[in-house]
């Protein structure tokens, strides 16, 4: 097959523990850019952390941040999707994640303003777990995160304990069919489990897919390498679907094939090599 797109997640995928991108994973992507392939990068991450861990790189891509709810050329940052949150929608699950004692961090498309999320605590607050402690800049408090009136919610996060999460996330699917798309994250390091809440529209999936199907690429060009329960829509549906060594079980379970090698021994840049004969 001639692949022509290849989309990578970045933590526990292109990322070390450390989160560092290493000298052979940058080596493997400039050769295969250099061949033409576009390189994606699809990450549960906002667009300026993503930006930051991925300068090394040296050359242009997409960053499609938030789980494909906004999407960023690194070159120009210009614009080329987003999917908020229905405002109405927004309010209805904060209210009803209030009623469960859950306390949002919401990831917002302000980064034009300087910040791109929005909490009610202080930032070291113990309602946000460790999750704020990784995220010390670029975010706004309000005291009520209800008289937020801007529309550019692009994903509310809930940390707390992973059985709490489950059972509102159901709550969620059930009471309000279509108007959410939600996972739990199970392999990043904070206390309990990490809920996230966005646009029923809003998937690394459907927002890769949208955009290849922009440059006339079809799905079975298209190689996607994850490690996590977000990436499983796009390790499912690409033409090639890769879950790394380290990844989640339902994530290797989806997937075509499993890396050799974990994200800290360059997996991502090892099967590239041996798929793309570089």
């Amino acid at each position: 097959m001639d692949y022509k797109l290849v989309a990578l997640d970045l933590d526990g995928t292109l990322l070390t523990d450390d989160k560092k991108i290493s000298k052979e994973n940058i080596d493997v992507l400039k050769r295969i850019n250099d061949l033409g392939v576009e390189i994606v990068i699809a990450t549960g991450r906002r667009y300026w952390s993503a930006k930051q861990l991925t300068t090394e790189l040296g050359f242009d891509f997409v960053v499609m941040a938030n789980n494909g709810n906004i999407a960023r050329k690194i070159s120009d940052e210009k614009l080329l999707l987003t999917k908020y949150l229905d405002t109405r929608d927004f309010y209805t699950l904060i209210k009803e994640g209030r009623k469960r004692g859950l306390y949002p961090i919401i990831h917002v498309d302000h980064y034009a303003d300087g910040y791109d999320i929005i909490i009610e605590y202080e930032i070291h607050s113990s309602k946000y777990g460790s999750y704020m402690s990784k995220n010390l800049d670029r975010y706004k408090k309000m005291d009520n995160s209800l008289n937020y009136k801007e529309g550019k919610v692009l994903a509310v996060c809930y940390v707390g304990d992973l059985t709490d999460l489950k059972e509102f996330e159901k709550f969620i699917k059930t009471t309000y069919p279509k108007r959410y798309s939600s996972h739990i994250m199970s392999k990043l390091v904070i206390s309990g489990g990490l809920l996230e809440i966005m646009n029923p529209l809003g998937s690394k999936w459907i927002s890769l897919k949208e955009y290849a199907s922009g440059k006339d690429i079809k799905t079975e060009e298209i190689i996607a390498i994850g490690d996590d329960n977000n990436d499983i829509d796009m390790i499912k549906n690409s033409g090639l679907g890769i879950a790394m060594k380290n990844g989640s079980q339902k994530a290797k379970e989806t997937a075509d094939l499993v890396t050799k090698k974990s994200n800290n021994e360059a997996g991502v840049g090892h099967v590239l090599q041996e798929l793309l004969l570089i």
